[in-house]
């Protein structure tokens, strides 16, 4: 037996799984998270092994809380796991520019993009692994989103509400967490200066390229109408400015239309949610809309 006929067959007797599994990086980008980082850090520390090398990038922006410190006393609990957490401080704000940052110094070809305020199920990093590795082909993947249970009785109404809409059944919405393999990631450069890198993300997947997982994660919704009015402004803001400067990505919404008789029978299923939804709606109409990027909460 040659050295060559040696070496081929300790590739074949090789586990594949330790060869053939593509890292994963998660960015998280930060801007004062301190109240909400630790328990999305925790959450992801729960998660179930998985054969694939993590790295996890905490980017934080123009913190002046204790954000930086929080995610450094996460480095312990990372190790434990196998994986590694890296803590990026920087001086000017600006979650774009974090995330760019983060994708510049991500060593995994998958990435999983992730709020600071999302608390990702047990399963879910696995379960984003496993799909987005099971083709070369592009791939988008998110989880199974569950809006957290809100103080205000407004957030809440709303929420079920909201929950019931098209967009919020459709597969993968990916708002708070979306994911992408290494074909996908290749759909953008850096990413763009605009209000909804999410919304932008996705669509530029057809409904085909996206893919939901069943594990959970949770998602937390503003508290109160003020807010609710703010962020949904933003929102429907972040959409007609894709719409303006990239009309094309429209066709792959891909979400059901929503019909008279669709539209009753949520609102008598949820009428209190029905009534608080319309009220945002028509407050957000009424009010001069700004430009500017706000946190809402």
């Amino acid at each position: 037996m040659t050295s060559a006929d040696i070496a081929l067959n300790a590739d074949l007797n090789c586990d594949p799984s330790k060869t053939t599994v593509p890292g994963l990086t998660i960015i998280i980008p930060a801007n004062n998270e301190e109240a909400y980082l630790a328990d999305c850090l925790r959450a992801l520390m729960a998660s179930e092994p998985s054969m694939a090398p993590v790295q996890v990038l905490v980017v934080a922006n123009a913190c002046t809380d204790r954000t930086v410190e929080v995610a450094n006393s996460f480095k312990s609990a990372a190790s434990k796991l196998d994986w590694t957490l890296q803590v990026v401080d920087l001086p000017q704000p600006g979650k774009l520019n974090a995330l760019n940052v983060g994708d510049n110094m991500a060593t995994g070809e998958l990435r999983l993009y992730l709020d600071a305020d999302v608390l990702v199920s047990p399963p879910l990093v696995r379960m984003l692994i496993e799909e987005l590795s099971s083709t070369e082909a592009p791939r988008y993947a998110s989880g199974l989103p569950r809006v957290s249970v809100a103080k205000s009785f407004v957030t809440r109404a709303y929420a079920r509400f909201w929950l019931l809409l098209p967009f919020a059944r459709s597969e993968a919405p990916g708002f708070g967490a979306f994911a992408v393999n290494r074909a996908g990631r290749a759909r953008w450069g850096e990413f763009p200066q605009i209000i909804s890198d999410d919304t932008y993300v996705r669509l530029l997947f057809s409904p085909h390229e996206r893919k939901g997982v069943s594990a959970s994660y949770e998602w937390p919704m503003v508290e109160g109408f003020t807010r609710l009015v703010k962020v949904r402004r933003r929102q429907d803001q972040g959409v007609k400015e894709i719409a303006l400067k990239w009309p094309e990505l429209l066709s792959n919404e891909g979400k059901a239309k929503l019909r008279p008789a669709s539209l009753l029978a949520m609102a008598m299923r949820e009428p209190m949610g029905f009534l608080v939804y319309v009220a945002v709606t028509l407050a957000v109409r009424s009010r001069r809309a700004s430009a500017q990027w706000t946190r809402g909460r």
